[in-house]
């Protein structure tokens, strides 16, 4: 259904009043709401005479509400009665301005010939989904030539996208400036606690609970990628989020590049909440007939904390129709078994070691390709180097499927080193200032630059290279890595990130659609670009480059608030780390992967029998219970004692559970408190066993009663209310509890 509102132009009264009454203040005008619901959310909108509509509520739903109770929410919420008159607008527009009595962020800045210009929205037209999950709001500007257009729509789960686009007419006398274009949310003013994340390389998603500051506050990313320590998720809360209880507000863009996330939290207007896409000055310019579309800001509102906050989000990425449907395989990934070392004869038989334990896709990392012996050259020229490969690779990937295995590569398409053909054929194609390059030791990261893929043939060398790689070798997987941040992109003189990050996304896309059953990892020097915009075209991220179990389960944990664990690759590496230094059990490194998209980065031809016999009952494990891992809900429990971590997975039937109960250092009392394990059906009894295919874990003086039986047999109720006793863990070791329904 469309609704055109009245046009006229707005007068100060109208951002005054803050939109009181949605239709004007006449009590004989019709209200003009939209109210979607789905899945447990609700977002009720008001509309005005002029202007943007404001939004009265998002969060829990509230129930069917007929046009009188909609009236009398306005009533009940609105600051003053006319004809008082207030300097500032009480709830902020859509797409709130300073113009509109908005003395928070601007959620649009624009600007012509170098001066900000505003725009006044005379027009609006609201075309609402009849099934009451989605509304376009669609508002002109006619002096400046400019459309607004928003869409907010509730997808499976109650997740909230939000996507503004803003385009210039083809007849308007000059170019229009997008500054910044970000979606906005109100919350309750009861909101006093901020989370959101930081890290860095090898320490990602590390989470940071803050008071919520006064003010207009925003947190950028200047990466050009979201980076190690992108703010990832911005959620608000009345107190700390507890992991089963509590109401959370929380906003994620999915963009793989730079980002804002910002507060507004002002005395006399609500608390806004929101995000968008980082824009320098001059790096968007909409030209006439131009449109800017920004990243979609996923909205979700949670009533049962940080794992409601999941559920949400797992449950859209899931419905996607692009969400991997096949068994997650078991992967072999050569980097820390050969790292640069590329011996074919090695190679070939850790793939055959790799077969023998179960793995299921073997990928060859970095190295493969010209004079690639080290990391300072050969980026860009994506040709197999035969010097080490005397035969290509082909001789490699036909074994690889004949062991019964896909067949991965490693490449990094964004990337060019000044040592290679690729560069000194086209130094035009670098995408930096043309000033700086070379020499610029300042702006090479791992002695690399960045390919400009914003020029039409660099995409389409790079493109024709992948496909031909894809096509010859039957590749079955893409590892794509991307390994240094964009220092001062420049695209044909203008700040180039959008543009490098938009064709990006254009040539996985490109790559996908020539070889549908490609599947494509992200990975960014680990997990620096994770987001929900870049799993659009890829099937799976790189959490980390760490491979230290101790630190994978914190990254993994807040990785996987967001991601399910089908998408999230989770490798056990050799027993000492590479980015630590830290010696771990294996079992305890087996539990860790269990948890994600498990597989190995290791050279297994270095193990012993007794650890090929364990990596193969590891193997057998995964594969028994990755339909439940990878298709379940994940669960936690709030534990006081901060070296205990609980993970747990339930069978969307409740008829099973998996958890990970672990430890990251040593535990506090000599009686460990008992781990409750949620989700599971109350009223239905379960056996709970230890899988010991990972391996035995280690503890102190003090055996359960129930661990020294093997099982315990209790309802659901009393597993998710009382819990289970666990003995007093070493540091770094690891139970996997499995619960079946009798």
């Amino acid at each position: 259904m469309t609704t055109t509102l009245p046009s006229r132009t707005p007068s100060p009264s109208d951002a005054a009043r803050g939109h009181l009454g949605p239709a004007g203040d006449d009590p004989t005008d019709p209200p003009a709401w939209t109210v979607l619901r789905r899945d447990g959310v609700a977002l009720v909108l008001a509309h005005a005479r002029a202007g943007l509509p404001v939004v009265h509520h998002w969060g829990a739903d509230l129930g069917g509400l007929t046009d009188a109770d909609l009236a009398a929410l306005a009533l009940a919420t609105a600051r003053q009665t006319p004809p008082g008159t207030l300097d500032a607008a009480w709830l902020p527009a859509l797409v709130p301005q300073e113009a509109e009595g908005w003395s928070g962020r601007p959620g649009l800045v624009l600007a012509r010939h170098g001066v900000a210009v505003t725009a006044l929205w005379s027009s609006v037209a609201v075309d609402a989904d009849p099934a009451g999950t989605a509304v376009t709001v669609t508002a002109r500007d006619t002096s400046l030539g400019l459309t607004l257009t928003a869409r907010l729509h509730l997808e499976a789960g109650g997740l909230l996208g939000v996507d503004h686009a803003v385009a210039l007419d083809a007849g308007a006398p000059a170019p229009v400036g997008v500054h910044a274009l970000e979606a906005t949310l109100p919350v309750p003013a009861l909101v006093a606690r901020t989370t959101t994340f930081h890290g860095r390389w090898t320490r990602e998603k590390a989470p940071a609970t803050a008071d919520l500051p006064h003010g207009p506050v925003a947190r950028q990313t200047r990466r050009g990628r979201g980076g190690h320590d992108a703010p990832w998720l911005l959620a608000l809360s009345a107190t700390d989020p507890r992991d089963r209880d509590g109401e959370l507000w929380a906003v994620h863009l999915a963009w793989p590049a730079d980002v804002t996330y910002r507060t507004d939290r002002l005395p006399d207007q609500p608390v806004v909440l929101g995000a968008g896409e980082h824009l320098r000055a001059g790096e968007v310019d909409l030209t006439p007939g131009a449109t800017y579309a920004a990243p979609t800001a996923w909205f979700a509102w949670s009533g049962s904390g940080l794992d409601g906050l999941t559920a949400r989000f797992h449950t859209y990425l899931r419905a996607r129709p692009h969400h991997p449907r096949t068994p997650r395989p078991l992967v072999l990934n050569t980097w820390e078994a050969v790292y640069f070392d590329h011996d074919p004869a090695t190679v070939l038989r850790l793939a055959e070691r790799a077969a023998e334990v179960g793995v299921e896709r073997f990928v060859l990392d970095d190295g493969w390709f010209l004079r690639r012996r080290d990391d300072t050259q050969g980026l860009g020229d994506w040709t197999v180097d035969t010097d080490v490969w005397p035969d290509g690779l082909p001789p490699l990937a036909d074994r690889v499927h004949a062991l019964g295995m896909q067949m991965g590569l490693w490449v990094e398409p964004e990337m060019v080193s000044l040592d290679s053909d690729l560069a000194r054929a086209h130094p035009d194609w670098l995408l930096h200032d043309p000033r700086q390059v070379p020499p610029a030791p300042h702006l090479s990261w791992r002695t690399q630059h960045v390919l400009d893929l914003a020029h039409p043939e660099a995409a389409a060398h790079v493109l024709e290279r992948l496909d031909a790689l894809v096509t010859d070798l039957r590749l079955d997987f893409l590892k794509w890595d991307h390994n240094r941040d964009l220092v001062d992109a420049r695209h044909a003189g203008r700040p180039g990130v959008h543009a490098q990050t938009r064709a990006t996304l254009g040539l996985l896309a490109a790559l996908r659609e020539r070889h549908p059953g490609l599947e494509i990892e992200s990975c960014s020097s680990g997990g620096a670009r994770a987001d929900l915009g870049v799993l659009e075209v890829t099937d799976r991220v790189w959490a980390s480059d760490s491979n230290d179990a101790v630190e994978r389960q914190d990254v993994q944990r807040w990785t996987t608030l967001l991601l399910p664990l089908e998408l999230v690759g989770a490798h056990v590496g050799p027993p000492t780390a590479h980015s630590s230094g830290r010696t771990v059990d294996l079992s305890f490194r087996l539990a860790t992967s269990l948890m994600g998209s498990a597989g190995f980065e290791w050279d297994l031809l270095g193990c012993d029998a007794d650890e090929v016999a364990r990596l193969q009952a590891f193997a057998r494990l995964y594969t028994e219970l990755r339909p439940l891992l990878h298709t379940g809900t994940l669960v936690h429990a709030d534990v006081r004692d901060p070296a205990l971590r609980v993970t747990g997975v339930v069978a969307p039937d409740r008829s099973a559970g998996v958890w990970t109960i672990a430890t990251v250092a040593s535990l506090e009392d000599a009686r460990p408190e008992p781990v409750r394990l949620h989700g599971l059906d109350p009223d239905r009894r379960y056996r709970v066993r230890v899988r010991d295919e990972v391996g035995p874990a280690r503890w102190g003086w003090i055996t359960p009663p129930w661990l020294s039986r093997g099982e315990v047999v209790l309802p659901g109720r009393v597993l998710a209310t009382v819990g289970l006793q666990p003995p007093v863990l070493w540091p770094a070791q690891a139970l996997v509890v499995h619960a079946t329904a009798l």
